[in-house]
């Protein structure tokens, strides 16, 4: 009987793709891939390390993992991924039923690890193929598939640690993303999210120069794939060009994550950030007028180190002003060993939590309205699955796997995850639409 692996993964979409290329591997090892932790031989835990919340998580789960180690049959639990880059001693010293910690540069030898620690006895030396994005097993839904692009940073935000944790900005050579993504055009995929912690920049490293516009023009010629979706641009590097090719490639989503953090310049100074708030409003714009129906995700920081109320304020009136479509908010954390934890005037965890608070207070007024708008109105839907009251669930062009919200469709037909089908609105809330199909 096969040794059975079970693989968690947490954090972001980045992550994930690391996993499903060690799922992969394993698989084609010959190890048995499992759901359920109780089941598994071997626990993997892939965690994400980025800010305070994320680092609880990882450590919960690991915690949680660990009673399996201790009381099933797990006979060896497997930490790795961007805590592991930021605590690996920690980790070992505070958590012992962990019996190894690997970093991201040594993936390859996992499979190596696994048979010390259950000491397998094979001859032949099996490491990871830590570029193998062709046979990566999956976990997401079969219609919908992560192409990262790149990987590391070079933005150097004074609040974020992913330089540290990833490295440098490194593209991946074009013909191995497209052909990567004509591979999962032929296995029934439909929707491609492009990700990188900053696709703009992609091929300024390899090519030298930006090559995201050329490479989203060529994915849109990929039989098979139907929706083409943009995450992590960030706004001083989205220029003419890329803002054409939303606008006119019919595959291509006319959304985009666009993460601005702020919209005072001060702040945006002391981030590191390289836009103005006049420059970041200019965008805003010129993609509203160039981009018909644009869907704008973004991404904000409140109670950053210093952060006056009047500072605040101006970013609060310009939420109201902007009215994203889509938006997140997040508490400053303060993440030793980058710049903003050294900054003297730490603001306290309660102004934090207020600010945050108002500020999705009004951006869940601002998507309900403009989730109104789709009322009476008919829209496409990617349909992935049934609820348990029988109704069909779905995403629109608007909604990000796994970050946005559903579309819920009521029908008397049979509808198949994976196909495209228009259904008319009749309901909306903040984050969610409810139609149906004749």
């Amino acid at each position: 009987m096969s040794t059975k692996i079970g693989v968690i993964s947490l954090g972001c979409s980045k992550n994930l793709v690391d996993t499903e290329i060690i799922l992969g591997n394993l698989a084609r090892y010959g190890f048995q891939i499992v759901n359920a932790a109780q089941d598994a031989d071997v626990i993997i835990v892939n965690t994400c390390g980025f800010i305070d919340t994320a680092k609880q998580e990882a450590v919960n789960t690991i915690l949680e993992m660990s009673e399996y180690r201790t009381k099933g049959k797990c006979r060896a639990l497997i930490v790795i991924g961007c805590l592991v880059e930021r605590y690996k001693e920690d980790i070992m010293k505070e958590i012992p039923e962990v019996d190894a910690v690997v970093r991201i540069k040594d993936y390859s030898e996992i499979i190596e690890i696994i048979k010390g620690l259950l000491k397998i006895k094979k001859y032949e030396k099996n490491v990871l193929l830590v570029d193998d994005y062709i046979n990566r097993l999956r976990s997401t839904p079969p219609s919908v598939a992560y192409l990262k692009i790149a990987e590391g940073c070079d933005n150097r935000c004074s609040y974020c640690v992913i330089p540290s944790i990833r490295g440098a900005y490194i593209s991946r050579k074009m013909e191995d993303i497209l052909n990567e993504a004509n591979n999962l055009g032929k296995q029934g995929v439909k929707e491609l999210t492009v990700i990188a912690q900053d696709i703009t920049r992609y091929g300024i490293d390899i090519y030298g120069e930006y090559k995201l516009a050329e490479l989203l023009r060529k994915l849109c010629e990929i039989h098979g794939i139907e929706w083409i979706r943009l995450m992590y641009a960030y706004p001083e590097s989205v220029n003419d060009e890329l803002i054409d090719v939303i606008a006119n490639e019919k595959k291509i989503c006319k959304y985009l994550d666009l993460p601005i953090q702020h919209i005072n310049d001060r702040v945006l100074k002391t981030m590191n950030r390289r836009s103005t708030g006049e420059q970041i409003r200019e965008l805003i714009k010129k993609l509203r007028e160039r981009v018909s129906g644009i869907t704008i995700r973004t991404s904000v920081i409140v109670g950053f180190p210093g952060e006056t109320e009047e500072e605040f304020n101006e970013l609060y009136e310009f939420i109201k002003e902007a009215k994203f479509e889509r938006l997140g908010a997040f508490a400053y954390s303060r993440e030793e060993g980058t710049p903003a934890a050294k900054l003297k005037e730490q603001l306290p965890y309660k102004i934090k939590k207020a600010r945050h608070s108002s500020i999705m207070k009004v951006q869940n007024q601002i998507s309900k309205e403009l989730n109104e708008q789709f009322i009476g109105k008919n829209i496409d839907v990617l349909i992935e699955g049934t609820t348990t009251k029988g109704s069909y669930f779905g995403r629109t062009y608007r909604d990000a796997p796994e970050i946005d919200g559903f579309v819920y469709i009521k029908t008397k037909r049979n509808l198949i995850p994976g196909e495209i089908e228009s259904a008319k609105i009749h309901k909306a809330t903040e984050y969610d639409l409810f139609g149906g199909i004749e």
